[in-house]
């Protein structure tokens, strides 16, 4: 086993375990004893699989971007490819080690080589009773406005039943439509249920920015809520067929992100003025029901 420092947050209801070294990832979520992520056995599973378990922050942007040079904002972004699919994936900050501060929060600043605008990450992680709260914040320390997004990918075990209020989709998150697209079939997620095999795309058009999840075999339910500065609100779900989770991504921009805002398509991130801050806070609630 490793030894890697562990932060552990919350009681007998619901326990939280983070590891700030290594992206300020959440480990564990432990709701009446149950796991509802994706866990590895040996925290340092993260290190070697950095995409793959857990739950992980992702900033400046969510989702894909184009690795290579890309013009935007006035500004040339040159990121490197971390994802077999040869595109720069989940921001900057996912892998990197959070420094703790007195107040309870971590923060971590990235930015400045390919992407180049630097910016702070801060995070005030809480749990009370049965809910967890993770308070985000995105600061542009850049002297030019920098394109902005935060986002949370949490994998959560399977089965789980999803419920997401969301009128429209975009139905692929690697090259996807500039307009999103009324969901229908397997992409309306509006009734609970469990997500179909092979999802990969982003949900907008919410009506309350809210998810619902149930485990039926384990008797816990659970309510996904977001906030945000931003007018956009997004919710990318993931279930690929090998893997026994799904991605339940709550994030302030759809797919493409560099890519919409290029183009002033719908959903693109923000630009964040020099000195400005983006906040965006995740929080989950749970409760106990009888096992079906």
């Amino acid at each position: 086993m490793s030894s890697i420092d562990e932060l552990t947050l919350g009681g007998d209801e619901l326990e939280v375990v983070m590891l700030p070294s290594i992206g300020a990832r959440v480990h564990r979520i432990r709701a009446f004893g149950q796991d509802l992520l994706r866990t590895p056995d040996d925290p340092a599973t993260h290190l070697e699989q950095p995409f793959d378990w857990g739950a992980y922050p992702m900033a400046p942007w969510c989702n894909r971007a184009p690795a290579g040079p890309t013009p935007v904002a006035g500004r040339t972004v040159h990121l490197a490819a971390n994802f077999p699919d040869g595109t720069a994936i989940h921001g900057l900050v996912s892998a990197a080690p959070w420094t703790p501060d007195g107040d309870g929060s971590l923060h971590v600043q990235a930015g400045g080589d390919g992407w180049p605008w630097p910016h702070e990450v801060a995070l005030t992680p809480s749990v009370g009773g049965r809910g967890l709260q993770f308070d985000f914040r995105l600061t542009n320390l850049a002297r030019e406005p920098m394109p902005a997004g935060i986002g949370l990918h949490p994998w959560f075990r399977t089965p789980v039943e999803v419920s997401l209020p969301a009128e429209a989709v975009y139905q692929a998150n690697s090259g996807s439509a500039a307009v999103s697209q009324p969901v229908a079939g397997a992409f309306d997620l509006r009734r609970l249920g469990p997500p179909s095999t092979g999802l990969d795309g982003t949900w907008t058009r919410l009506r309350e920015r809210r998810v619902e999840l149930e485990w039926p075999d384990l008797g816990v339910r659970a309510r996904l809520e977001m906030e945000s500065d931003t007018a956009s609100a997004c919710v990318a779900v993931a279930r690929p067929p090998s893997t026994d989770a799904v991605a339940i991504e709550p994030q302030t921009h759809g797919p493409d992100p560099l890519r919409r805002l290029a183009n002033g398509e719908p959903d693109a991130p923000i630009l964040l003025g020099p000195g400005g801050a983006l906040r965006f806070v995740v929080r989950l609630t749970v409760s106990s029901a009888e096992p079906r």
